[in-house]
């Protein structure tokens, strides 16, 4: 159960670090002691902030957020609220910045307002029949160390996908999902795909500047037929996508309707999650200031196999988050090299049989 605080006292702390700890290195280390420090879940707060003093002008801030009250989205609102408290606080100004259209309790309200009885068993109805017989990739999943391998798609490759996408009527998200979809059949030997992904739930205006945990996840759901061709299986892909995210509905609500057995990590529905990430990060020039930003995963696995990519200009960055003891890095670098070799494959034939195209895959 959610409880949302109308007010709270900033959770801040200051260390000046000695020379022995201004390296890099040591940096990381204070960084993840951090972040290993557990939330109280009842008293809070959520987050943990942190600014370490590297001496004069130079500064790092660690800051450590909970899932449950920041999603993705949050970061790029985070940013800008903090840079124009900066500017207010070099003019000397003591004015507070500007009210957010709506605030997080008051989205919150909306939405408990609006997933009553009769939207959710609508909703509800188009997940039953969408899921149904659904089978787990992996059997057992077994807990362990969360493991990162990134790898990136070139700019030649990423304008191909991005012009493949334009030419056939898809979305960027839903030729990286066709892809993605048919890489993990080869690479499991299933037909019946499938993943989680997450989305913004900001589809107004008023909810775009607010901090929180707004987003949700919509399993979405491949069956790859090796006799169409990768064009017939992205239009396909892409129109169930459509239905799907018109059709979202609480997670939690979701797992309810189905009967779904829950367990502590144990994702009830799907075990692989699949991602666009291209939420809002502002990048931050002013005369006089430097800023870098560095995300870190804390090292929770929530999935078995997550696959999350990031536009990196004309190019992609494909970061691949998996459990130690159900694979190695081997496993990953080859499904890997499998999904940027199906990227190639359908922008070079489109019309290519599936089954052709898995046959190509070593």
């Amino acid at each position: 159960m959610q409880f949302i605080r109308t007010s709270g006292k900033p959770a801040l702390q200051f260390q000046e670090l000695s020379p022995s700890q201004r390296s890099a290195p040591a940096i990381e280390d204070l960084a993840r002691e951090i972040f290993q420090q557990p939330f109280n879940l009842v008293q809070g707060p959520l987050y943990q902030a942190k600014v370490l003093s590297l001496g004069g002008d130079d500064h790092v801030l660690i800051l450590s957020i909970h899932h449950a009250i920041a999603d993705g989205w949050t970061l790029g609102v985070f940013v800008e609220d903090l840079f124009a408290a900066y500017v207010l606080g070099l003019r000397g100004s003591e004015a507070a910045l500007p009210p957010v259209p709506l605030s997080y309790t008051e989205w919150g309200a909306a939405e408990r307002s609006f997933w009553q009885g009769a939207q959710i068993e609508q909703r509800a109805d188009y997940w039953k029949h969408h899921l149904g017989g659904v089978s787990r990739l992996w059997k057992e999943s077994a807990c362990g160390v969360l493991k990162r391998h990134v790898t990136t798609v070139p700019p030649v490759l990423g304008r191909a996908v991005r012009d493949l996408s334009r030419r056939y009527g898809a979305t960027l998200f839903s030729t990286l999902l066709t892809a993605f979809q048919i890489t993990l059949s080869k690479w499991t030997g299933n037909d019946d795909i499938i993943v989680g992904t997450p989305v913004a739930n900001r589809n107004k205006q008023a909810v775009r500047q607010t901090a929180g945990y707004c987003s949700g996840i919509v399993p979405l759901r491949g069956r790859i037929d090796t006799a169409h061709s990768f064009a017939d299986t992205l239009r396909g892909v892409h129109q169930s996508s459509v239905e799907s995210f018109a059709n979202a509905m609480p997670f939690a609500e979701l797992v309810r309707m189905l009967g779904c057995p829950t367990a502590p990590g144990y994702n009830p529905l799907f075990q692989v999650r699949f991602a666009l990430q291209n939420h809002p990060v502002p990048d931050v020039e002013m005369p006089g200031l430097a800023l870098q930003l560095n995300m870190r995963s804390t090292g929770t696995s929530r999935f078995d196999l997550a696959c999350e990519v990031n536009e990196h200009g004309e190019g992609l960055e494909v970061a691949w988050l998996f459990r130690d003891r159900m694979f190695g890095e081997d496993d990953i670098n080859r499904v890997s090299c499998m999904f940027l070799s199906v990227l190639a494959g359908v922008c070079q034939t489109p019309e290519i049989l599936i089954l052709s195209l898995m046959n190509q895959q070593r």
